[in-house]
């Protein structure tokens, strides 16, 4: 018996930093999923262990004990009792992009375990999924978010808005935990997500546009000169808005409608790899 789960990417709307706890930052972020995703695929075994094989964007020689799928498979059979897995993942979301790929595939495979040995409730992935990862518990189910905390404070929203995206890819990433340190050491302005989150409730995308924002945006620049390139080639092309994702180094341009957005990629003759997206909202039980 198998499975398969698509584990979507997300992007950071808006992210401010409300300060420090712990050691760890707190943040507000409005999030969405975009239709870009890691396909997964799930066997069971007959004893408790697992396999993973990973297969694009460089991952094949990723290391067993620094996958989090594995970390992610064998908390699930910790926590359950379960027999183990054989799991293969098909990476399409860039590596160190600021996207959420490692967090995706985490939520993808307890997803996957639950569909496979059918336990686990939703609050109960989401509290293991939260123990593995600060926006790991939003990704269980995605579409739009406003996160606090670590992370693990998930408000989901309704809306029905259709974004359309353009997004840049500067060669070379940004280390998360550098980016967080030269934060801390950089002068700070304060933002807020309100006004984008009352956008994006009230249909309105210019208005979301305008409310597009990355706290961490300074410290990645620093770090990545690329991005900078990028957020300036992006904004050549006058979208509603351009922002970064994460800590970087992905940055992204807002459209209004699809054929803008292919219009800017059919025209962008920088070195960055392009993608299209659009966002993605998943059917999600009440």
């Amino acid at each position: 018996m198998g499975v398969r789960v698509k584990a979507y990417a997300k992007l950071n709307l808006t992210l401010a930093i409300t300060g420090a706890e712990n050691g760890y930052h707190n943040l507000d972020s409005l999030v969405c999923t975009v239709d870009l995703y890691d396909l997964i695929k799930l066997k069971k075994r007959k004893d408790n262990l697992v396999t993973v094989e990973m297969h694009g964007q460089g991952t094949e020689t990723l290391a067993h004990e620094d996958n989090n799928a594995v970390k992610a498979a064998e908390a699930y059979i910790k926590a359950f009792g379960t027999g183990g897995a054989d799991i293969k993942i098909f990476k399409n979301i860039p590596v160190g992009a600021g996207l959420g790929g490692s967090s995706a595939d985490i939520s993808g495979v307890l997803r996957g375990m639950a569909m496979l040995y059918g336990k686990g409730g939703e609050g109960q992935l989401k509290e293991l999924a939260d123990s593995l990862g600060s926006d790991t518990g939003y990704l269980l189910t995605g579409g739009y978010a406003r996160l606090t905390g670590r992370g693990e404070k998930v408000e989901r929203l309704k809306s029905n808005m259709r974004l359309n995206f353009l997004l840049l890819l500067p060669q070379g990433g940004v280390s998360t935990a550098q980016c967080y340190r030269l934060y801390d050491s950089l002068p700070k302005t304060e933002q807020s997500s309100q006004p984008a989150v009352d956008a994006l409730l009230n249909g309105d995308a210019e208005g979301l546009g305008r409310g597009l924002f990355n706290a961490l945006y300074a410290p990645a620049v620093k770090l990545n000169g690329g991005v900078e390139t990028a957020f300036k080639e992006l904004e050549s092309f006058a979208p509603l808005g351009v922002n970064m994702t994460g800590s970087g180094s992905g940055v992204y341009a807002l459209f209004d409608s699809p054929e803008m957005c292919a219009y800017a990629k059919s025209r962008y003759l920088g070195k960055c790899r392009c993608i299209q997206l659009k966002s993605y909202i998943p059917k999600i039980k009440e």
